[in-house]
């Protein structure tokens, strides 16, 4: 129908080339972006789940890095006992070498200066050996004394428990028992206050010196022979922090490795939902850039109509 008032061919034609103007804002936004979605109403549903994805992409990402330091302070500690073992181990040697008839009490006198000093980088190790500021072995104040929760994921249940505080104590009771009382010559045991008598080697200095629990008091090479077994237990109880120091290590290990593979999908999974694929939407803006063309065209046919309804009245 021709007409003055109603151009029924224009209206079609501007609707059309607003479609394609909105599909053609739409591809050269996501082409500039990178993103499939960059408002809920390209896609609302993957939003949602592209969003709930990037939250525990990086909470995971978040995790590996306590992880990371988590492992770290549990080898600064597993490295001072590494450093307390070799001691100990310097220290039985000097025992059993004092402990041997060939030895006088001048020898005695000269190997307990040299235990005494290493008792004295015991004392330095254990209270001091640290790890951001807070001390790890101190059995009043460090890290280990008590249960260490580590949280290893997202979620608020993944989550790692470490206790050697139990461990941790009898290792102290022993080394102070082998050692000497130092760091005031007492730890709690049991709820209580046990005094540990020093132990040493030295016939002059410690001949009548009664070691509790074995109640050596006798010469010096009773008491340097006494002191081997307890350095012997020592060793051991240091050994046994170690290993569970380095078996929560290689545990938090295996969580970094299997936090970064799950990361890794998740990260994927996300784009999937997120990026554009750039040949598929360059090929619709191609398209839509065509339409616009072709529309914009045909509208100004369109609009030449209406003068064809002046030819009909000359």
């Amino acid at each position: 129908m021709l007409s003055l008032h109603t151009n029924a061919a224009t209206l079609s034609a501007q609707n059309s080339i607003t479609r394609t103007q909105t599909s053609l804002s739409t591809s050269m936004t996501r082409l500039s972006t990178g993103y499939r979605i960059n408002s809920a109403m390209d896609d609302a549903a993957g939003l949602q789940i592209a969003t709930r994805l990037k939250a525990q992409s990086s909470g995971m990402a978040v995790a590996m890095r306590n992880t990371q330091n988590s492992i770290s302070m549990m080898q600064t500690a597993e490295g001072a006992l590494d450093e307390v073992t070799n001691i100990l181990s310097r220290m039985k040697d000097l025992a059993t070498q004092a402990a041997d008839a060939s030895s006088s009490d001048d020898d005695r006198t000269a190997m307990q200066s040299e235990y005494s000093s290493l008792t004295d980088e015991l004392s330095n190790i254990v209270k001091n050996t640290g790890f951001g500021g807070t001390t790890l072995l101190n059995n009043s104040d460090g890290k280990f004394k008590d249960s260490v929760t580590f949280q290893i994921g997202a979620g608020k249940d993944e989550t790692m428990e470490l206790d050697i505080g139990t461990s941790l104590t009898t290792m102290h009771k022993d080394i102070y028992k082998a050692a000497g009382g130092f760091d005031g010559g007492s730890i709690s045991d049991d709820g209580g206050t046990t005094n540990w008598t020093a132990a040493g080697i030295s016939g002059k200095e410690l001949t009548k010196t009664t070691v509790a629990d074995d109640g050596v008091d006798g010469t010096g090479t009773e008491n340097a022979n006494a002191t081997i077994d307890r350095l012997k237990t020592a060793i051991e109880s240091v050994s046994k922090v170690r290993s569970s120091l380095g078996a929560a290590a290689n545990r938090l290990d295996h969580v970094y490795n299997n936090l970064s593979n799950v990361s890794s999908n998740t990260a994927a999974a996300t784009g999937r939902i997120m990026d554009v694929d750039f040949a598929t939407e360059s090929s619709n803006m191609t398209s839509k850039q065509m339409l616009l063309q072709a529309g914009t065209a045909m509208l100004k046919q369109t609009n030449s109509m209406s003068s064809m309804v002046m030819s009909l009245l000359q």
